[in-house]
């Protein structure tokens, strides 16, 4: 698995600058709030999920504050009820750990199997904040830096009301 030296790496050799703020570790929004006060980004929450069947793998990201409406992203993808995918699977698929869960990690998805849907109230921020793969520092990158990274990685990804 790519680590963290390997993140700074790609994003030195794509020429994406980003501003790097460490603090203590962060495995919830509540906690990570009190971090975030200074940060002129949009503020992200990053879920995991399987379908039923454990053959898809999606990671949702939307803005910190909103609460996912799981049964309509449930009706649109027709892949059947979706439930948070396992530790293994957040291992095996985007190499972190729980509590970290970033699309950094996309990095370890050499085989693109991971499909990204963004909250659309996220095009209204010109940077968005990200934890690199570890949840002790958060990253904040332009949204123009942060779409040329997905398109690096070649992961799937779309912009969708995602929210409540």
């Amino acid at each position: 698995m790519r680590g963290q030296k390997d993140l700074y790496d790609l994003l030195a050799k794509l020429s994406i600058k980003f501003d790097y703020h460490e603090h203590p570790p962060v495995a919830t929004i509540d906690d990570a709030i009190i971090h975030w006060k200074d940060y002129n980004s949009g503020r992200c929450k990053n879920i995991f999920f399987r379908n039923h069947k454990g053959d898809r793998h999606y990671l949702v990201i939307l803005e910190h504050l909103c609460h996912l409406n799981i049964h309509d992203l449930e009706k649109r993808l027709k892949q059947g009820k979706l439930t948070f995918a396992s530790d293994q699977r957040l291992k095996k698929y985007l190499g972190m750990e729980p509590g970290s869960v970033s699309p950094f990690g996309l990095i370890n998805d050499i085989d693109h199997h991971v499909h990204l849907f963004i909250d659309e109230k996220l095009n209204e921020s010109d940077c968005l904040a990200f934890h690199p793969n570890v949840n002790t520092a958060t990253l904040v990158i332009s949204k123009s830096d942060f779409l040329k990274f997905l398109e690096y990685t070649g992961n799937s990804y779309e912009f969708i009301k995602v929210y409540d």
